[in-house]
């Protein structure tokens, strides 16, 4: 499903900075990845690389066969919209309109009926235990609810891909295992999930670990979350 091969990424504000060195990384459908490494090592650039929020300077992206390389800002919308949902740390909840409608926002792009978004929105919250919740604003919800709310608008378009960038970084660890289950659950259901992290236990709850320094994949491993210790002690 994706395929990068030899991914190189400058920044140039300043003194120019080489942040990926030679990516080469094949992810399957289905496979629930996670991307660790420490600050600085080109994880986050990755991430929105594949995501198609930055460009390339260098190298080959082909996301389902189709080769990702300077497009437009409308064509990488396309792609973004149809195939890929988004979850980030700081959940990108829209403060002033309810669970709901945050949840419903992307089918509105998409030019969905208001009632068959909302519709759809209150069955993914009903779905996520958070239907009692779906008329508050975010600032009325814990770091888990709105975490929930986030992810339950990144499946709302059915995407193929789940891209996670550091999900668990707000939250308790408690609840962050509440959250990697939960896309343990969608992965089980056939969506490929890619996740950022720094975090130890969060990245052994994924099946396969990319390990990046200074921009280079150090190495791969291969996991199996159901050999883990629980989830709370990986996170000590």
């Amino acid at each position: 499903m994706i395929h990068l091969e030899n991914i190189h990424k400058t920044y140039h504000a300043g003194q120019p900075l080489h942040v990926l060195k030679g990516i080469d990384l094949d992810i399957e459908e289905g496979d629930f990845v996670s991307i660790m490494g420490a600050s600085g090592s080109g994880k986050s650039t990755l991430l929105n690389i594949l995501g198609i929020l930055d460009h390339y300077d260098e190298g080959t992206y082909r996301l389902g066969g189709t080769l990702i390389k300077n497009l437009s800002e409308s064509r990488a919308a396309d792609y973004r919209n149809r195939m890929i949902g988004f979850i980030f740390q700081s959940f990108n909840l829209i403060g002033y309109k309810n669970a709901l409608e945050n949840v419903a926002l992307p089918l509105f792009y998409q030019g969905v009926s208001r009632r068959k978004r909302n519709a759809l929105a209150m069955e993914q919250l009903e779905r996520l235990g958070l239907k009692d919740r779906a008329h508050h604003l975010p600032n009325e919800l814990s770091g888990g609810q709105k975490q929930r709310v986030a992810i339950a608008r990144s499946i709302i378009t059915n995407p193929q891909i789940l891209l996670a960038d550091e999900p668990t970084g707000a939250l308790d660890s408690t609840t962050s295992g509440e959250v990697m289950q939960l896309l343990a659950d969608l992965n089980a259901e056939g969506r490929t999930i890619i996740v950022v992290t720094h975090e130890r236990g969060v990245a052994y709850r994924t099946k396969k670990i990319v390990h990046l320094k200074d921009g280079l994949i150090e190495h791969i491993e291969i996991n199996d979350p159901a050999a883990n210790r629980p989830f709370g002690e990986l996170m000590k």
